[in-house]
């Protein structure tokens, strides 16, 4: 690493190699070739001259890149697609007359840039579903512990730890639904020509609109592909990248709530990400152990999250056919939106899958509260054995105004359930208040519910992609 010049954290920090690898100027320039020959091979089955010993040529060389030469062409002549058709040429020399024949620069940039994006795609979906398996898990081994329910971050009625993971996971499915939605709806610029009529290749075939038509159905299906645009400008439709990049916020989205909710936790000292032995939490305070996993998913999320206005700006000004201000934008948002969302699944993996729980710490947060969440519960049991309802009600409030005083001014811990069992107009339910008490009776069907969804909704998931499963997400630094 050259340390004299500013490095991309997301290359040397945050993102995986094999999303670094799919971005990289060899896998686009090996596209460009193959696309390239996708092309030649295609015009040569349908009539022009070419040879079949110009078309092995480039094979020879089609993972051959110059690297070099194409940069000093480029130097040269300011085009980087121009330059590599040169270098390509300089290689296979018998062919360097029918590269590129026919074909405008977004014929290999805007293919390439699309076949990258959905390969880039895939590696996200995978360690989606990744993130889900370890949730799920999760979320089954705690669904039956209970713990509060926060509104507006004040304590509400009672959940399991595996319900709250249920709504992480959620978020997570519909997510999932979207990338999918964008595989299937997937399609390549095709052979379409400078503007998108493919004039020259009418021009090349002599006006044969069929064999035009051929010749884009062959190049694709070289390509392993099978959809097209019916119609482009120059460019295939810029509103694509939106798709992607909103998609890819969504995602976002929902690890940083996820994020959110575990540093929160955290900071109640009811879970926890994982801490390594050596960590440093601060470089002052020995003591602290900062959430700083889950910090960097929130950091990271923040960026993705923002970049999809740059894309619809982008979509808004593509002039007629197309204007060429969106090239050195477009390097770097698609790029480094599907690299910063790679940081942010490989750390919501690793946090995923080594969550600690405190539950012992949860049952001390919930017997602070649960006993003005009971009081409905204990009236109700009095009035069942013939006592008044209202001034019943009265008592309650008296008594919780007691043991509020005593929690919020004196410090002290709840005593209500003291109160209600030393007063006698609650001496029918005496025997009873610990039964009452048990938490589990206020977490409604927050168990079955985790279940049912997980079965229903998330299992499918994992049995469709059940060949991916297994990962585990690292944390680089």
């Amino acid at each position: 690493m050259d340390n004299s010049v500013y490095q991309n954290p997301l290359i040397t920090r945050y993102a995986s190699k094999a999303m670094a690898e799919n971005f990289s100027d060899e896998k686009r320039f090996k596209l460009w070739r193959k696309l390239w020959i996708a092309l030649a091979e295609s015009e040569m089955e349908l009539g022009l001259n070419i040879s079949q010993a110009q078309i092995d040529e480039m094979k020879r060389y089609a993972d051959d890149i110059n690297f070099e030469q194409a940069e000093k062409y480029e130097r040269e002549v300011r085009h980087d697609v121009m330059a590599h058709v040169h270098a390509f040429g300089d290689q296979a020399k018998s062919a360097m007359p029918i590269i590129h024949l026919g074909a405008t620069s977004c014929y290999v940039d805007c293919n390439s840039e699309l076949i990258i994006l959905r390969d880039a795609i895939e590696i996200i979906k995978i360690k989606l579903v990744n993130v889900l398996d370890k949730l799920s898990k999760f979320a089954l081994k705690y669904k039956d512990l209970p713990t509060l329910g926060f509104t507006h971050l004040q304590p509400a009625q009672l959940t399991t730890v595996g319900k709250r993971a249920t709504l992480w996971l959620q978020d997570l499915t519909i997510d999932y639904a979207n990338l999918v939605n964008l595989e299937n709806s997937f399609k390549l610029r095709g052979v379409k020509g400078t503007t998108g009529t493919q004039a020259s290749f009418m021009e090349l075939f002599n006006g044969d609109e069929s064999k035009v038509k051929e010749l884009e159905n062959k190049v694709v299906s070289k390509l392993g592909y099978k959809n097209v645009y019916g119609v482009t400008g120059q460019t295939y439709p810029r509103k694509f990248d939106y798709n992607v990049l909103c998609v890819l916020s969504q995602i976002a989205q929902s690890a940083y709530k996820f994020s959110n909710d575990v540093r929160i936790l955290q900071n109640m000292k009811e879970i926890e990400e994982p801490f390594e032995k050596s960590q440093i939490g601060s470089s002052a305070m020995a003591y602290k152990r900062n959430p700083m996993r889950s910090e960097r998913i929130g950091s990271l999320a923040r960026f993705v999250i923002s970049l999809p206005v740059n894309s619809a700006i982008t979509a808004g000004t593509q002039w007629f056919e197309r204007t060429l201000d969106d090239s050195a934008n477009r390097r770097i948002v698609n790029a480094q939106a599907f690299l910063a969302l790679d940081g942010i699944l490989n750390i919501y993996m690793n946090v995923a899958e080594n969550l600690v729980v405190y539950d012992k710490v949860i049952a001390k947060h919930i017997a602070a509260e649960l006993p003005f969440m009971a009081t409905e519960n204990i009236m109700m049991e009095c009035v069942k054995a013939g006592g008044n309802r209202q001034e019943l009600h009265e008592k309650i409030r008296v008594l919780s105004m007691q043991a509020g005083k005593n929690v919020k001014e004196l410090g002290k811990e709840n005593n209500l359930i003291d109160l209600i069992r030393s007063d006698d107009a609650f001496k029918t339910v005496r025997d009873k208040l610990d039964t009452i008490l048990d938490a589990k009776n206020f977490t409604g069907r927050a168990p079955s519910q985790t279940v049912e969804f997980i079965d229903n909704e998330v299992k499918p998931i994992l049995q469709e992609n059940k060949d991916y499963l297994g990962q585990s997400g690292n944390v680089n630094v």
